[in-house]
């Protein structure tokens, strides 16, 4: 009896001290977690802490984008100078780079899970510049092969584990903006790389856009010395051991889910999370087709617009400015939000939860949206049709950019609010996927508008947009029945309210 009553004795000695870190221990009473109220959550930092690193990720995330599509351009130079024909320069320039975000994608974000995010941000961007520089130097096949392939690798680290990180730092309703903000940016990289680097190409060299880029990412390199961690889970286990430390309590023991005890546990279950997602999950499986090959979309139209536009009498160093109504279009997102803002404000007032499905407004409107715009865009442009302005076509690329963003930042913040602490998981499945075909579709573009010719060939996309409109009526009905059945959103559903400081909702 008196062994039972000094247990419980030191349990409650314990949870005061807990108490006064910030820290409780979970119901069970076997392992510490995070207090509501406790300021070194992710969730409770100061607002310009959360404002620094997001903004420095998500800038690089922006750049490392328009980095990949500035591809096109150097190649289209690049290809005289290594004397290749121009498909080989653009699977060496474009391709390769995305097959190595391919790669990197299946490998980061698990990494991040298990291991943190901020030393990848760190390592990963200083060694960008390193194969930035490379291909700017190095002038040979070879060197391009070997640059864009190790950077397209470790760009999968900004373009998929940002997802996590703004998991980390902001509640659900504060994600519609950030996932918002993050994939308007990082679109408009794909829509800047293009413009920017033709008129770099024209008017200075080809090289001159990795040397740019390494210059650029090797000052980023030294802003994110000064981000924090923001795993949760990593954090946590930090914490824990220091109070273990300060207070001799060896008992303590934290919450972590994320915990690997090595890297073989590592490579056979977390490193292949994202692979077996895509095949298993039937939400992941749909939600990365569809923004695939939305995304993939852009890298084609960075070989064929110029095509169309010149074609209209467009100059070679202008044919790339229709970007600009695309980046116009993922702007406009903004009234999206603002709809999608009200709707958790309301359901916050009436105490409503909202699932997932709730937050799909921008993915219902933006696939009919996509397939309007490709279709005004095929029956606008020569050679069949050669008596319209080339205005209408540049504005049917606004609806096309529009859409485009909503099926990144709603398809995005869908992943995360179905699979929450391990959204970035999630989101690696869509960017294999996306990695893969933004790799195939530059390839065959060029081919396929003049072969078939424009017309023809953006009337194909417009049909496989329309099949796409079918989709978000499913999810609304279906979508919740489908998580339900899930057992691994039910384990993320689990893993999030033991590490949430949240009160309600996601």
């Amino acid at each position: 009896m008196d062994s039972v009553s000094s247990g419980s004795t030191s349990k409650e000695n314990a949870q005061f001290v807990l108490e006064e870190y910030g820290l409780e221990y979970t119901p069970d009473g076997k392992f510490v977690r995070w207090s509501v109220s406790n300021k070194k959550h992710p969730r409770n930092w100061h607002i310009p802490r959360k404002i620094y690193d997001s903004s420095l990720i998500i800038f690089l995330d922006f750049f490392t984008t328009a980095i990949s599509t500035a591809g096109s351009s150097a190649a289209d130079r690049a290809h005289e100078d290594f004397k290749i024909n121009q498909t080989l320069a653009i699977f060496l320039f474009v391709s390769l780079y995305l097959l190595g975000q391919c790669a990197g994608g299946i490998i980061f974000p698990s990494f991040s899970e298990a291991f943190g995010r901020k030393r990848l941000y760190i390592i990963s961007t200083g060694l960008y510049s390193v194969c930035c520089m490379i291909v700017g130097v190095v002038p040979s096949p070879a060197g391009a092969a070997v640059g864009r392939l190790l950077s397209g690798f470790l760009s999968a680290i900004p373009t998929i584990v940002v997802a996590g990180s703004i998991e980390d730092m902001f509640n659900s309703k504060d994600r519609i903006w950030m996932i918002f903000l993050w994939a308007t940016v990082a679109n408009m990289g794909m829509c800047v790389g293009p413009i920017f680097s033709t008129y770099i190409t024209e008017h200075l060299s080809w090289q001159w856009v990795f040397h740019i880029a390494a210059i650029v990412t090797g000052v980023v390199t030294v802003f994110l010395i000064g981000i924090r961690e923001s795993r949760p889970s990593l954090l946590l286990v930090r914490e824990v051991e220091r109070v273990r430390n300060e207070t001799k309590i060896e008992t303590l023991t934290a919450l972590n889910p994320d915990h690997t005890p090595d890297f073989k546990s590592f490579f056979s279950l977390a490193l292949f999370r994202p692979i077996w997602l895509l095949f298993t999950e039937p939400i992941v499986f749909m939600v990365s087709l569809i923004s695939a090959v939305a995304f993939a979309m852009v890298y084609l139209f960075t070989e064929a617009l110029p095509l169309v536009y010149q074609s209209m009498g467009f100059a070679k160093d202008s044919s790339n400015l229709p970007f600009i109504a695309i980046i116009i279009g993922l702007v406009s997102g903004l009234l999206t939000r603002i709809q999608d803002y009200r709707t958790i404000n309301y359901a916050e007032e009436h105490g409503i939860v909202l699932e997932p499905e709730h937050k799909l407004t921008g993915f219902s409107i933006g696939a009919p949206m996509l397939a309007g715009g490709l279709w005004v865009f095929a029956w606008t442009i020569p050679p069949l049709i050669g008596h319209v302005h080339w205005i209408i076509s540049a504005i049917s690329l606004i609806f096309i950019g529009y859409a485009l963003n909503e099926f990144d930042s709603v398809l995005a913040g869908y992943l995360a609010d179905s699979y929450l602490s391990f959204s970035a998981s999630g989101f690696a499945a869509l960017a294999l996927l996306r990695s893969l075909l933004s790799a195939a579709f530059p390839l065959f573009a060029s081919d396929m508008f003049n072969g078939l010719g424009s017309n023809v060939a953006a009337s194909i996309l417009a049909g496989i947009a329309t099949v796409f409109c079918m989709v978000p009526p499913l999810f609304k009905l279906y979508g919740k029945q489908i998580r339900a059945r899930s057992k691994f959103a039910r384990h993320s559903l689990r893993v999030y309210r033991e590490n949430s400081v949240e009160k309600f909702g996601y």
